[in-house]
Formats: C-alpha cells, structure tokens, sequence
C-alpha cells in the first residue's frame, strides 16, 4: 500500500470502510492531527468492535480513533443528565465538561473505577445513549481555575480548534520526498548549564523544537534565552515542539514563538500542558510584581491552548513522517 500521499489516503479510507461493519455507518474519515479519526453515527459498533479496529491499525501502521459524527450527539445537557444516570451515584462524579472538537465528554469523579464499570460496561453505555465518547478523569483534591479556564477556552473555540488539527494531520501524513537519512541536533540551550532547554532537531524535511525553556534566574537574554540567532533555527520552518515536561526551563518561553508568527502543534501529555499554562501565568505575574518586562503576554499563552494535540507520541509520526 502507497504511503503518505493524496493517492494512499484515498486506499486507506477504502479499506477501512471494507473492513468496518456497514451498520455502523461511517461518514467521513479525517486526518486530525496524529491520529486518523473515522466518524460514525453509530460508534458503539466499532466500540463492540476493538479488536476489529487493532486488526486495521496494525495493517495501515496509523493510529485511530472513533469519534461520533456530530449530527448524532445528544445535546451538552441531555448528554450530561444521562451520563449521570447511567454513573452509579457512588462514583461521586464532581464534574462534567464537553471537548466538542474531540467528540469527548469528560467525567471527573471521585472514584473513577465506578465510571468505567467492568470491562468497561458503564463507558460502553454512556457512548451507546449519548454518542459522546467518555474521558474519565480522578477528581483532583483541589480545584484549579487554571484548568477550568483553559475547558471553558477549549470549548469557545472548537471551530478554530478543528481547523488547527485537520491542517496538523495533513502535515503530518504529507508525502515524504526523501527516504531516511541524516538527522542534525543543535543546542540552543540546555548544554552543560541548567535552565532554557531547548534543542533543534532537523531532518532533510523537517524541523522540531525539543523544549524551549528559560533560565529563570537570569536577566540577561543571551544566558536566559534559548539561541534562536543561531543560522539552523527559522520559525517559519519550525513543523512543531515537543515539551518533555513542565518546568519554566523547559516550557517557559513557549509563547514567545508564537507572538513571533510560529502557529503550529504543541506535543505534550495532558497533564503537562496545564501545568505549563499555570507556570507561564505564574511566570507573568511574578515578572510584573517585579517590575520585569516579559517578553510576552497572556495572550501569546492562550494561543498555544488551541494547538495542543496531547500526544507526546506524535514526537514518532513528525520525525517518520514529515
């Protein structure tokens, strides 16, 4: 089978749909970010189905995800008052949000267990009644209004965030033009020294930032900052960052690149990328007390919300495949 090309999306979406019972009905296959998402008014099918679905990934090498076509979601609040009934009141569920753009509703509860049921029978009915598919989540002992911010954001802005992943998928799954060969990594910061971590990784076709830190108790940019005047580092090249984890000196000048035009993916876990917001708002607010000048402003954080993949394997699919 043909890789990465308009000619191999077309055989791969035919043998998916050869493959995939006609019952579950599948409306359109997408590229959407590291992940080839098949939509299906009736997803509890390909649910009952897991196997099947292995069977096709382990054949097309592409990692899929089912996601239920937006005609056939319930709305927000029906969707919630069923999930809840469906949930055992023992779960304690605390909190119920919607990530439209992913076709995820996410539970949060007390005892998360009780939400996914045996073998995932309870997940398997709130799909099968809401169409919505379920992220659980452990309540957290103390609520962060960072986190509540950046769902509510999320949420406001899930056209712009569709647009974001499809162009990402695209990218990433673009034909290849040359075969495998050398990689080049450059040290902008981070080389025997601790603080503003930041290393460029580059291929014959492509360009990844791995982290781009600060040096949180320097005050003079050629020792705070990563060197981005080195002649291998153009942002406009730059096809995505991976930050390895939360710390300011990996994370902290990450709004930076995209005040300066960089509109691209961010590879995280989920967990690290609030962490990330929090410490960079944290990191505006201490600079202002201090009468420091940051060299950017919570606008340029709130850009980077809107490209977050959440798949730090992708770091696999950008290197391979773009």
């Amino acid at each position: 089978m043909a890789r990465n090309s308009d000619k191999d999306k077309i055989e791969v979406s035919q043998y998916i749909l050869e493959q995939v019972p006609k019952e579950a009905e599948v409306t359109r296959i997408e590229y959407e970010g590291p992940t080839l998402a098949v939509y299906t008014k009736r997803p509890e099918v390909l649910v009952d189905q897991s196997n099947l679905i292995a069977g096709i990934v382990n054949v097309i090498r592409k990692r899929i995800v089912i996601r239920s076509d937006p005609s056939v979601r319930l709305q927000e609040e029906e969707a919630e008052r069923k999930a809840r009934a469906i949930v055992a009141a023992e779960a304690e569920v605390t909190e119920v949000n919607f990530d439209p753009s992913l076709g995820e509703i996410i539970i949060e509860a007390k005892k998360p267990g009780l939400v996914i049921g045996k073998n995932g029978l309870v997940l398997q009915e709130i799909i099968r009644q809401t169409k919505w598919r379920p992220h659980v989540l452990r309540s957290p002992p103390l609520r962060s209004k960072i986190v509540t911010h950046m769902r509510h954001y999320l949420h406001s802005e899930t056209k712009e965030r569709e647009r974001i992943l499809r162009t990402v998928g695209e990218r990433i799954f673009r034909p290849k033009s040359f075969e495998v060969g050398d990689v080049r990594i450059t040290a902008l910061g981070g080389a025997q020294e601790v603080g503003r971590s930041s290393f460029l990784v580059q291929t014959r076709e492509s360009s990844v930032l791995l982290d781009c830190g600060i040096h949180p108790g320097s005050s003079r940019p050629f020792e705070a900052f990563p060197r981005f005047d080195n002649t291998g580092f153009e942002i406009d090249s730059l096809d995505a960052v991976i930050i390895s984890h939360a710390h300011l000196d990996h994370c902290g000048l990450v709004p930076f690149l995209y005040k300066y035009g960089y509109d691209g993916p961010i590879y995280c876990s989920a967990p690290t990328s609030n962490l990330m917001t929090l410490l960079q708002l944290d990191y505006l607010d201490v600079a202002n007390k201090q009468g420091v000048i940051a060299h950017y402003d919570q606008k340029d954080v709130a850009s980077i919300s809107w490209t977050f993949p959440r798949r730090s394997a992708a770091f696999r699919l950008v290197m391979t495949q773009t």
